[in-house]
């Protein structure tokens, strides 16, 4: 007679069979850097909810939303927000789509950088100019976000009728980038724990917020109002103009989601996962940042009042009216802990951008930027971003004005970087040629083209004028803050690229 296997003895089996399959999927994830040419220098710890959660926190659509619904509010008022929202998620969702064709055939950190220099290798200064923009922006990017922490803290502070002053706000958003730099420095595995949180937390919050407005604002809008009602405080009279201004919230909320592909040395079976995060994080903040924008549009009490508002942040003057003063600040801590979260993970992006560059000879002190401590972090890359980002900060205590343009700046950079794989895509369709598990087929150059118009208009709307007449108070400076960066990334091409930027250095 056969004894039946002991509970302990088949779970023991169960454990071995899928230490065995995790094995073979790194094994695999290895073998495709390898053919890359990269040796595999991370230990491979996150899994898709890692990835995926790496570009919700990177998008961050509740903290995204919060920041820039004035700039919808303002320029089309509720209906350019509501429609703006589909019409915008739905063309990032196809940059999101060839995002992942390229990502799934090239599952390595360095993201838009890697994929432009591997499709374009006979234009090595296409490359750079890409990777240092990116890098750029996504440290600048970081920097507005914990900015923008501390604003709601202050907002916070706010309530309880005490005003801080730029220096206190200022001091605070050092703080938050030292903390940022802290946890990135930690490694992959705590990265990996907070983007998974990051998911609950957007869900959980998201939950939070639509309840408390919808349940405590004293007057309900109509239907009507939020899907129809036009504002325009912007002084331009034509209606269309405005709603396309109204557009950048949507564009500037849903930015981040190529974010997973900085991960991807760090994944297991990264050609797949990669891209399904990084499409899966568009889907999901579509369809969350619906549910948390028809709640602001049905418990906005008076848009005047947010416009004319004196708390740090335009949003908390919304939450004030429609909640009261204690939930207000409840909604405004939801927001700040989303806000941070999503920090950390544009740090996380920079470093291994910098780590990408260095290992290409595309960013000096090689050695020391592709140096990984105990925890598995680019330490160097960390706390260059942190560096760069007190001292951009130290540009909000001299003039709002001036910073704003650099955080503007920020958002332009990243769409200017989505523009490089694109164009390759359209007009050298053939580059790619070795694709992953991820692929659009024949729909492939239609999504890239329809991408690539929209960045395009995107890109114009980001410098125009936002208010009319304009003066110098009200002048969009972004365009000069844009200038500026191009001008260092020219002046580093030919200080250090054309040098010893030859295109990608393989390491095996």
């Amino acid at each position: 007679m056969v004894k039946p296997e002991r509970p302990d003895s088949i779970s023991s089996t169960k454990e071995a069979i899928g230490a065995k399959e995790e094995a073979h999927d790194v094994a695999v994830s290895d073998q495709r850097l390898l053919d890359l040419g990269y040796k595999p220098e991370f230990r491979r710890e996150m899994s898709l909810f890692g990835v995926l959660g790496i570009s919700f926190c990177a998008i961050g659509i509740l903290n995204g939303m919060s920041s820039a619904i004035q700039t919808g509010l303002f320029s089309g008022g509720p209906l350019g927000l509501f429609w703006g929202w589909h019409i915008c998620s739905f063309f990032m969702f196809l940059i999101a789509l060839s995002f992942g064709e390229i990502c799934s055939a090239y599952p390595t950190m360095g993201g838009l950088y890697f994929w432009v220099c591997r499709m374009k290798p006979d234009v090595p200064i296409l490359g750079f100019f890409t990777g240092w923009l990116y890098s750029m922006a996504m440290v600048f990017t970081g920097v507005s976000a914990n900015l923008s922490a501390a604003l709601y803290i202050a907002s916070m502070i706010e309530v309880e009728q005490r005003t801080l002053e730029r220096i206190e706000i200022a001091a605070i958003a050092w703080a938050l980038n030292i903390f940022s730099g802290i946890i990135n420095t930690i490694g992959t595995k705590a990265i990996g724990h907070m983007s998974s949180l990051f998911v609950w937390w957007t869900l959980g919050g998201t939950v939070f917020l639509v309840v408390s407005l919808l349940v405590k604002a004293p007057v309900k809008n109509s239907a009507g109002f939020a899907f129809t009602n036009f504002q325009n405080f912007t002084g331009w009279e034509s209606k269309g103009f405005v709603v396309l201004l109204g557009f950048l919230q949507a564009v500037y909320t849903l930015e981040g989601c190529e974010t997973a592909a900085q991960v991807a040395e760090e994944a297991v079976r990264a050609e797949i996962l990669a891209p399904l995060a990084v499409v899966g994080s568009i889907v999901g903040s579509w369809l969350i940042g619906l549910a948390y924008l028809l709640s602001l549009l049905f418990a906005v009490q008076d848009i005047a009042s947010v416009q004319a508002t004196t708390f740090a942040i335009p949003i908390a003057q919304l939450f004030y009216d429609a909640v009261g003063p204690r939930l207000t600040q409840a909604c405004l801590l939801v927001v700040m802990i989303s806000q941070v979260m999503a920090a950390i993970t544009t740090f996380t992006a920079s470093s291994r951008l910098f780590y990408a560059l260095a290992r290409d000879d595309a960013f000096p002190l090689k050695k020391q930027f592709m140096t990984l401590n105990r925890f598995q972090a680019p330490y160097w890359g960390v706390w260059t971003s942190v560096l760069i980002g007190c001292l951009i900060s130290c540009a909000y205590i001299a003039s709002a004005i001036a910073f704003n343009a650099m955080m503007s700046s920020a958002a332009i950079a990243v769409m200017l970087s989505y523009l490089q794989p694109i164009i390759i895509r359209v007009f050298w369709p053939e580059s790619l040629q070795d694709f992953g598990p991820f692929r659009l087929g024949r729909w492939s150059w239609a999504v890239n083209f329809a991408s690539f118009l929209f960045i395009i208009l995107v890109c114009v709307l980001f410098v125009l004028p936002t208010a009319y007449p304009v003066d110098v108070f009200n002048m969009n400076y972004a365009i000069v803050a844009v200038g500026g960066l191009l001008v260092i990334v020219t002046i580093n091409w030919f200080w250090w690229g054309r040098h010893r930027f030859k295109g990608l250095v393989k390491t095996v």
